[in-house]
């Protein structure tokens, strides 16, 4: 038998950061993000060797054990281990698995659109399709916020597993003891075709400091660094507005969230921006982008920005004219979270 999975990868409109820890914990936090059609996949299929093998496709790594150990963490694939120990603990009775777990993620690491939760999100979905063991979309996203934030120590906020879990266009509360509170948008056909024509996004390379920039964040409020923190109101802020906007379809509004939101988000932290986000930036609102933001923590990435549908060309054109190696991807929003089926 094998099981595929898959769960798409998101855009952070609005709110970013928010979703951090202490800032969330302390004043709440909102976000509004929506999915896109670009994936984090896994495929499980069974082995009648007695071992265990993990096969990164896209990182070029791969790993091998006995199936009847608990897999150790030492560097290398750790957190498809670290899923796989929670897996067969929690979901089949502490009994071995002998499998290959096979990943793949539409796009770089480190660029600012959730890639790592995402695919914690789609190998956890994964396993439970495997051993039939039942998750909604809550309990799916915390498992995957649990096993990469507490057990894999890694920093970084609640959106991204939320938005892999459940799909689509979602404005999310986040409060104190892990409450969590996603209200799914309805959003227009006709707006959201606007937004798809308009969109750009531009991937300048990994993100170099989105750790130490995270953990910044979270010194500064614990510190009470006054203008980080109403930095931060401020971007939450923004998300009740972007909310609105995208009900009613108000672009001109929209427009103005994203500019407010980038000035903001450039207060959080050191290390957000920095001379060639700054560089791009420029080139791209000569060249006819209405906006732009940085897609996750900041420091590199990916950026988004808002064009008009017939300039695009023009934006993408400086923005290659900056950097060389950069790439444009297209942007489809997608509405279904993380999915998982069984192939015969």
């Amino acid at each position: 038998m094998i099981v595929r999975s898959r769960a798409p990868l998101r855009l952070g409109l609005a709110g970013g950061g928010t979703d951090v820890s202490p800032y969330c914990d302390k004043f709440g936090g909102a976000i509004l993000n929506a999915t896109i059609g670009h994936y984090a996949y896994a495929t499980i299929e069974s082995l009648d060797t007695g071992s265990l093998k993990f096969v990164s496709c896209d990182q070029n790594q791969t790993f091998e054990c006995k199936s009847d150990d608990e897999v150790k963490i030492d560097g290398t694939l750790d957190l498809l281990k670290h899923v796989h120990n929670y897996a067969v603990k929690n979901f089949n009775n502490g009994e071995p698995l002998s499998l290959r777990v096979t990943t793949r993620v539409d796009v770089p690491a480190g660029s600012g659109l959730g890639g790592s939760s995402t695919l914690v999100v789609a190998v956890i979905k994964a396993y439970a399709e495997w051993l039939n063991f039942p998750l909604d979309d809550y309990e799916l996203a915390q498992t995957a916020y649990f096993i990469e934030r507490d057990q894999a120590g890694l920093k970084g906020g609640r959106q991204d597993q939320y938005a892999a879990a459940f799909g689509g266009f979602n404005f999310m509360e986040f409060n104190g003891n892990g409450r969590v509170l996603v209200n799914p948008l309805r959003i227009r056909d006709n707006v959201i075709s606007e937004l798809e024509a308009s969109v750009l996004l531009f991937y300048s390379g990994a993100s170099r400091s989105s750790g130490d920039i995270i953990a910044e964040q979270t010194k500064n409020v614990d510190s009470g660094n006054t203008e980080a923190i109403e930095a931060m109101h401020q971007i939450k802020q923004e998300a009740f507005r972007m909310k609105e906007s995208l009900l009613r379809g108000d672009f001109s509004t929209l427009h103005q969230v994203l500019r407010a939101s980038w000035d903001a988000k450039k207060r959080m932290a050191s290390g957000i921006v920095n001379d060639s986000i700054e560089m791009l930036y420029a080139k791209a609102m000569a060249a006819g982008a209405y906006c732009a933001r940085i897609s996750g923590a900041g420091g590199g990435g990916f950026m988004i920005f808002l064009t008009d549908p017939m300039r695009k060309h023009d934006v993408a054109g400086a923005l290659r004219g900056c950097e060389n190696q950069g790439i444009v991807y297209g942007c489809h929003f997608t509405k279904v979270g993380a999915q998982a089926w069984k192939v015969k």
